[in-house]
């Protein structure tokens, strides 16, 4: 393959990495400038983009955000994930049965993805307030996925991840942090107290696969006095048997791991 084209479908996958939650709209000179190329070679990408749908331009700002292809794309993906169509009903079941948000998330580049999002009715809140990524340390998603990795998996990340402090609960200390994966291991459920949000704390679960590895996780979402309060013990409960039920149907033997915390 012709090297240029190479440079240049490299170049464009930067520019829609680029926007963010934090940053949905971004003019040429912004991506000019961040990316380092100059604006003429941002100006043709861009175009590219923006004709195949990926990018759509505000004719009022000139300014530039994803387009409905990215969309579209995210609702394949979503709809043609095994664990997904697997989840939905027992997280679904789960959200109704607790009046919490669930949430299901996968391993990926070193963070929480989350892939599916179960509310009660009526919806308390909405997910663009939290976003699709989460970082694994501070989340109950995120220990949930790693605590149950061998070894060499937890040191591995544990080398290439900084701890950044989200809130003052959020743990940066590396020892700190294997404390707490070990005593998720002890439980069988992870928990974060507000470590990434002050307002929202977590339950969560590891779901395994029939690898026997852990290829999902499950949690609760809601505020720190109704996830960690007087009821946390039966939330956790029931979000392990929740997720028990997703690792049988994904095919895991696993069952054992909560069958002696249930």
């Amino acid at each position: 393959m012709n090297d240029n084209l190479i440079q240049s479908v490299d170049r464009a996958l930067q520019i829609l990495k680029m926007f963010s939650l934090s940053k949905p709209r971004l003019g040429i000179t912004q991506i000019s400038r961040e990316l380092g190329l100059h604006k003429g070679t941002i100006q043709g990408l861009v175009r590219t983009l923006t004709n195949a749908g990926f990018l759509q331009r505000d004719e009022e700002t000139r300014r530039y955000q994803l387009g409905f292809t990215i969309f579209e794309l995210g609702i394949i993906l979503a709809g043609s994930l095994e664990i997904n169509h697997k989840a939905l009903v027992p997280a679904q079941n789960l959200a109704e049965k607790t009046q919490h948000l669930v949430r299901i998330a996968i391993l990926d580049s070193d963070s929480a993805l989350v892939t599916l999002d179960t509310y009660p009715m009526p919806q308390r809140f909405l997910t663009w307030q939290y976003g699709p990524r989460a970082p694994i340390y501070c989340t109950a998603l995120g220990k949930a996925l790693i605590a149950f990795l061998s070894k060499r998996e937890i040191e591995a990340y544990l080398k290439k991840t900084n701890f950044i402090p989200f809130t003052p609960k959020t743990i940066t200390n590396k020892n700190e942090f294997l404390k707490e994966l070990e005593e998720t291991r002890k439980r069988g459920y992870s928990i974060n107290q507000g470590e990434n949000m002050l307002s929202r704390a977590a339950i969560g679960a590891p779901i395994f696969g029939c690898a026997q590895q852990p290829v999902a996780s499950i949690c609760l979402v809601g505020g720190p006095g109704d996830i960690l309060g007087e009821n946390r013990e039966n939330l956790a409960e029931i979000i392990m048997e929740t997720a028990l039920e997703i690792s049988l149907l994904m095919g895991s033997n696993q069952g054992v791991i909560y069958q002696k915390k249930i």
